[in-house]
């Protein structure tokens, strides 16, 4: 079957200037202690549809990533002392702004990271709704009062923001996973230095724009760019002032990363690489599988640590489920992310295309049969369309390793037992799938998976409302959710005497 690679219809003769002028409105200093500022060198951003150069931002070394912790550890205690309703009028102002320039932030996000624009506008509302849910958290923080056991005192348990924290993001989701982790940090009374991933820088900086004329004091958010992470990232963590270090991004640099924090026994919450299994059983909505597969496979163009790694399905309906879509996935334009319609827009850079083609390489080596797509496509930009393997192999190296990239990858099962098994024979546990009518196996399977989150019978789990984090090699701690300021706050007890 041949996929769909008609371009969809083009915006205007004027959209190359509202591309031009949605990247003319970003700062693109070194933001510390509410002053922008230049740096000795600068780097590149790249429309990865293009390849061309955007614009320049700061390149920081670890001198001028200095000043952002010493504005951050300056602002701790006004900001620890701002009255919760204060903090919490703060971020509702950050999401109403957000969701009034929605159609800016999303332009810029689709052109430094190339997802298609519809997607970029559902991640600014998705990202938006962080900080309106951390707004309601804010005064929400609680404690506790009890009489000891043998009478002769009190236990007060208050709780209080950890301290400076250091927020590290991935390109994938350049403005959701920033909110997601700005707007607990804010909610509780702690200041922050967010360092975004060199291949987006823009959408952060943009929204420590937005933060500053929704009222956020002076050093209280600060963001650092650069190119040379490691170089500028150790010695602020290894910094005594910084006190809790929240990073999303592969399970290789997390570990790095907690083996740095352990010298100064810092809180650390990490959001690490998956491995998610997407299992359909027989008696599945057949129909309902195939679009929450498309959701939970093709979303940022399957860049996404919560995609469908492992498609498995049960071997009676196998056939059905790969034709159906197969179908589907022939279907998706592909195209710069800010065509009308677009889908499959452009991976990150190029060694994500040659990353995927070895993966692709590898399977139908070992015996899978391409069903659609399968070769990297010939024009600018960095392009792999959408491509359907069937009869993958368990020893596919993409069995084992995060495709990142729009390629579903179907292998089938006999049994409800074997498909538990295969699902969680993987050091990774962010997020499985499963599709079935049966009520009493949904359940049953959903417990037996080893992961921190399953769609039941849905291919998309992210909500702010929800917790969200992996177990095993995935993660450690809960972002979103009633959990997520948690992650911002530390625990006292007071012993009161009588």
């Amino acid at each position: 079957m041949t996929q769909s690679t008609s371009q969809a219809t083009h915006h205007s003769a004027s959209q190359p200037d509202r591309e031009s002028a949605a990247i003319a409105s970003v700062p693109t200093g070194l933001y510390a202690g509410g002053r922008w500022s230049t740096t000795a060198r600068t780097m590149p951003v790249h429309d990865p549809s293009t390849s061309e150069v955007l614009t320049e931002v700061a390149d920081a070394g670890p001198e001028e990533a200095a000043a952002t912790l010493d504005a951050a550890a300056a602002a701790q205690a006004g900001w620890a002392a701002t009255p919760p309703r204060e903090r919490s009028e703060i971020l509702a102002r950050a999401y109403r702004l957000m969701v009034e320039e929605a159609e800016r932030l999303a332009l810029i996000m689709t052109l430094e990271m190339g997802k298609p624009l519809a997607e970029a506008r559902g991640e600014v509302a998705y990202a938006a709704e962080f900080f309106r849910w951390f707004a309601e958290e804010a005064v929400r923080i609680d404690g506790g009062y009890m009489t000891a056991p043998a009478g002769d005192s009190r236990f007060l348990v208050a709780r209080e923001p950890v301290g400076p924290c250091l927020l590290i993001t991935p390109w994938n989701f350049p403005l959701a996973m920033g909110t997601r982790k700005i707007g607990p940090a804010l909610a509780a009374g702690c200041t922050s230095v967010i360092k975004p991933a060199s291949h987006t820088p823009l959408s952060i900086l943009a929204l420590a724009e937005v933060l500053e004329r929704a009222g956020v004091p002076d050093g209280v958010v600060n963001v650092v760019t650069t190119s040379r992470s490691n170089d500028v990232m150790t010695p602020l963590i290894l910094d005594p002032r910084s006190r809790k270090l929240s990073f999303t991004g592969s399970t290789e640099v997390g570990k790095s990363l907690l083996e740095l924090a352990a010298k100064t026994v810092m809180r650390t919450s990490m959001e690490l690489g998956g491995n998610a299994p997407f299992l359909v059983f027989a008696d599945a909505d057949l129909d309902a599988a195939v679009e929450g597969a498309l959701a939970a496979k093709m979303r940022n163009i399957g860049q996404a640590c919560t995609a469908a790694n492992r498609i498995l399905v049960q071997d009676t309906v196998a056939e059905e489920f790969a034709e159906r879509l197969t179908r589907r996935m022939a279907e998706l334009p592909l195209g710069r992310g800010v065509e009308d319609g677009v889908v499959v827009g452009p991976l990150i850079n190029a060694g994500a295309v040659d990353k995927v083609t070895e993966l692709v390489g590898d399977a139908v080596g070992r015996g899978a049969r391409v069903r659609l797509g399968g070769e990297r496509i010939d024009r600018p930009g960095h392009f792999y369309p959408a491509t359907v393997l069937t009869g993958v192999p368990a020893e596919a190296e993409l069995c084992s390793t995060e495709i990142f990239g729009p390629v579903a990858a179907i292998s089938t099962f006999e049994t409800e037992e074997e498909a538990v098994a295969i699902a969680n024979d993987t050091p990774y546990g962010l997020v499985s799938y499963l599709f079935t009518t049966d009520l009493a196996r949904g359940f049953r399977v959903s417990h037996a998976l080893e992961a921190g989150m399953v769609g039941l019978n849905r291919g998309v789990v992210s909500n702010p409302a929800a917790p969200f984090g992996g177990v095993k090699e995935s993660g450690v701690g809960r972002e979103g959710g009633f959990s997520g300021i948690d992650e911002f706050l530390e625990t006292k007890y007071i012993s009161v005497g009588l």
